[in-house]
């Protein structure tokens, strides 16, 4: 029994470079170029549905979808602007990894800062203001006070 499982368990390992490399497709360019420009392009577009991958890493289908498409617009003739203004139109600038600098990028890269320094202009102001503020009792309330309580010490 203990014999089978290590046949089973040595042929499903050495299986897998065999499977992995099934999930990689041979795409055949007409010159050396074009092969490049798609490589540059699968490596530069995000998979939509994958966390931090991009197309070319992505087993997902559809990565695969997306690296077809490429496939076949850089295999047309299409330039990287072209192939990029297709794939943002139709996923929008999540799909790039290096978007476009709009005023919404601008604004979540500025808005943590401007945040950061509102928040400390205001406790700058709060502790200044605490600072400045008048002491809660005068002199004269103040020795009153403390005859008060001595008074009620001696009293006890």
């Amino acid at each position: 029994m203990m014999k089978t499982f290590q046949r089973f368990l040595a042929v499903l390992l050495l299986s897998l470079p065999i499977m992995a490399n099934a999930a990689i497709s041979a795409h055949e360019f007409d010159n050396p170029e074009q092969e490049e420009l798609f490589r540059e392009l699968t490596r530069e577009l995000r998979c939509p549905k994958c966390q931090n991958n991009n197309i070319s890493d992505s087993n997902a289908g559809l990565a695969q979808d997306l690296r077809e498409k490429t496939y076949q617009m850089v295999k047309s003739g299409s330039d990287k602007q072209e192939v990029l203004d297709y794939m943002v139109a139709r996923y929008g600038n999540f799909v790039r990894y290096d978007p476009p600098l709009t005023p919404a990028v601008l604004t979540l890269w500025i808005a943590p800062v401007l945040i950061i320094l509102i928040g400390g202009f205001t406790v700058w102001r709060l502790a200044r203001r605490r600072k400045d503020a008048k002491p809660a009792l005068d002199v004269a309330e103040q020795e009153r006070l403390e005859q008060l309580i001595k008074q009620t010490e001696q009293e006890k």
